[in-house]
């Protein structure tokens, strides 16, 4: 490594994050730049570089690379105008010919063990089932059932990671949930779904 990548690393990381009204589990990573409000980590999640990820629940073991938009506000489309000068609360803008009241913003909710890629933006109030994989740039609109590949813009399944099966074990064993001594014990067969369903079975 030369040293002007070791500085240029640093500085990234002395910008700090912008925590608020979040709880972030301690064995959990929010990279620097990233702005997170009103939101949890569940255990062992990450999210990388410069993320804004505003109301939403995300569950344990994910995986959030940089720059993932999740949640935020909607303009109101309904109106005569979507312009916040219309509409209470502090914006860009200061003028405030009124300040009617908006929907409230609905909560995102990320399940266990959850990837999703570089660039990815995720509408307010989506679901996004456990096990499921969002490829870079994608634009998630709709709800993600578990353990499916979503990718594009729109967001689509592309496939599923395993057959329904294997997803139904894996969504009953609920290995997110053990302790970590016991996924010390049984981490030796994760590269094998079927041998890690058969050993917690038997």
């Amino acid at each position: 490594m030369t040293l002007l990548y070791l500085w240029s690393k640093l500085i990234k990381k002395l910008r700090g994050s912008s925590i608020i009204d979040s709880k972030i589990h301690r064995t959990s990573k929010v990279e620097s730049g990233s702005q997170i409000v009103s939101a949890v980590f569940d255990r062992h999640s990450f999210c990388g570089y410069d993320c804004k990820i505003i109301n939403c629940e995300i569950g344990s073991f994910c995986s959030i690379a940089d720059h993932v938009i999740i949640g935020g506000g909607m303009h109101p489309m309904e109106w005569v105008s979507m312009s916040p000068v219309f509409y209470e609360g502090r914006d860009s803008v200061k003028t405030k010919f009124s300040e009617h009241k908006r929907d409230y913003v609905k909560r995102t909710i990320i399940g266990h063990d959850v990837w999703i890629g570089e660039r990815v933006i995720i509408k307010q109030g989506v679901n996004i089932g456990t096990g499921a994989v969002i490829g870079m740039g994608s634009i998630v609109t709709r709800d993600i059932e578990p353990y499916n590949i979503v990718a594009g813009s729109p967001a689509k399944v592309i496939r599923k990671r395993f057959d329904d099966k294997v997803i139904q074990k894996l969504l009953k064993i609920k290995w997110w949930e053990f302790s970590d001594k016991k996924l010390h014990d049984f981490a030796r067969y994760f590269t094998n779904p079927i041998e890690f369903i058969n050993m917690i079975e038997n």
